[in-house]
């Protein structure tokens, strides 16, 4: 009876009552997942000053490299359980589920060794100065350790919207976020911890999450179940999740190495104070994009379930709401951002050098955020089809085939202001090739007339007339 509740509905429910189940929820908890992140800063830049957040800023390219993995993972495997829970194989979904707890016990172990052998030579190697260095190490050592925490909280969110339970979801990443701010209350404000108190506040949130998830995927409230014999490592399986999941992994890196590359730019082009500039800039841009990352993920299961239960009528009207939506909201945002920019900077800091520079910033970083929903759906639209090579062209394109080259090559011409000129750049050439991409697979997505059979463990579509 649960098993129907959380994923026969994908296959019943109108579309656009579906879409604002699954996606409301999304935003909520993902808006305040980003709340917590800009707290943090907010607490950090008051109560240790903006060479703080500069060390926060190096260090997040770290954290990102184990959220990549973990995307790669929890994308990858709630793509293809959504899938196997639509064509009604539940046996296999949970096989996959199995391998995917399997592969974030190892990355873990990976996490934790990493954090006594490489994170300073890491972080020196990611930009970290002298006056920086201690800030980015003490930030980050705690949550090394506590990859584990990070790993499945990160992965299992995506694999429980797979199955269609976005508010339980949405309760986990809300419950992160308040319990958060909290110690970070606590840690940076009560006990005067300063940077390390933001590193505790965050590894304690996640333990609790981690906890409150494993309880409900072993009270057999979730649709999946674990158990030994579906731990076992199978290659077949673990390789299709990750092909499926290599464009998230491939996002989130290439975001890793834009802002290894960013910071290394303005250090060199500026000083250490636009490197906490852009981590503040950078707080603000995650809080605008929650909603478009929301709507992504709200059609994911849809579209997977509807695909692997032959259903292209529904998975037609879902991929067209969804990019109208995403575009409606994408253009709020650039006139918030054009409107408001002097606002949001002043919530970080009352330093009129850092209110005049972030203002000037904001409005150049966002100057073509009208673009930015259509890549942002359009790569969770192909994940969630099994389309690999479409959606890591589009994971890539916006930071890596775009967004790098430009704030390398920009900087040796007009100074700071090339890394803020590469963003709207790059948010106009990923919109053209989303376009581009989309033109080219409209058969699979708007074409009702034909049958498309997953192949089990494999990734791959085929496509045959009825």
């Amino acid at each position: 009876m649960q098993e129907k509740l959380q994923s026969e509905r994908l296959g019943t429910e109108p579309i656009p009552k579906l879409l604002r189940n699954l996606s409301v929820p999304a935003v909520i908890g993902m808006f305040v997942m980003a709340l917590y992140n800009v707290i943090d800063t907010i607490f950090i830049s008051y109560a240790v000053g903006i060479s703080a957040v500069a060390g926060l800023t190096i260090s997040f390219p770290v954290l990102m490299i184990i959220m990549a993995i973990s995307a790669a993972i929890g994308v990858g495997g709630a793509s293809v359980i959504s899938r196997k829970l639509g064509a009604k194989k539940i046996g296999e979904a949970n096989q996959v589920f199995g391998n995917i707890i399997t592969m974030i016990l190892f990355i873990s172990l990976i996490g934790f060794i990493g954090g006594f052998t490489l994170l300073k030579p890491t972080l020196v190697l990611f930009g970290a100065t002298s006056d920086i260095l201690n800030y980015a190490y003490e930030y980050m050592f705690p949550l090394m350790l506590g990859t584990f925490f990070f790993s499945f909280g990160f992965s299992t969110n995506s694999i429980v919207r797979s199955e269609g339970n976005a508010k339980f979801a949405m309760n986990l990443m809300i419950i992160s976020s308040v319990l958060n701010i909290i110690l970070d209350a606590i840690f940076i404000l009560g006990f005067g911890m300063g940077i390390r108190g933001a590193a505790y506040a965050t590894l304690l949130a996640q333990a609790v999450i981690a906890i409150i998830t494993l309880q409900y995927f072993l009270s057999g409230k979730s649709s999946l179940s674990i158990t030994v014999t579906t731990l076992k490592p199978k290659f077949i399986i673990m390789k299709e999740v990750l092909s499926v999941g290599l464009p998230a992994f491939m996002q989130q890196a290439a975001g890793s190495i834009m802002m290894i590359s960013i910071n290394a730019m303005l250090i060199r082009f500026g000083t250490e104070f636009h490197v906490g500039l852009y981590g503040i800039i950078q707080r603000i841009s995650m809080l605008m994009l929650m909603p478009l990352l929301g709507i992504m993920q709200g059609m994911q299961p849809i579209i997977g379930y509807n695909l692997g239960a032959n259903n292209f009528s529904r998975l037609k009207q879902t991929v067209l709401l969804g990019l109208k939506v995403a575009t409606l909201l994408a253009t709020a945002i650039f006139l918030i951002m054009m409107s408001f920019p002097k606002l949001f900077i002043t919530i970080f800091s009352s330093d009129p050098t850092v209110i005049d520079s972030g203002t000037d910033a904001i409005r150049i970083l966002f100057a073509a955020s009208f673009f930015i929903g259509v890549p942002i759906v359009c790569g969770g639209i192909f994940q969630a089809l099994g389309k690999v090579k479409e959606a890591l062209i589009l994971s890539m394109s916006r930071q890596f085939l775009f967004l790098i080259p430009l704030v390398l090559i920009l900087p040796h011409f007009i100074g700071v202001n090339g890394v803020w000129m590469a963003f709207p750049i790059s948010d106009a050439l990923a919109f053209f090739l989303s376009g581009f991409l989309l033109y080219r697979n409209r058969k699979l997505i708007l074409h009702e007339d034909e049958i498309q059979e997953v192949v089990p463990f494999e990734g791959k579509v085929s496509t045959t007339s009825q």
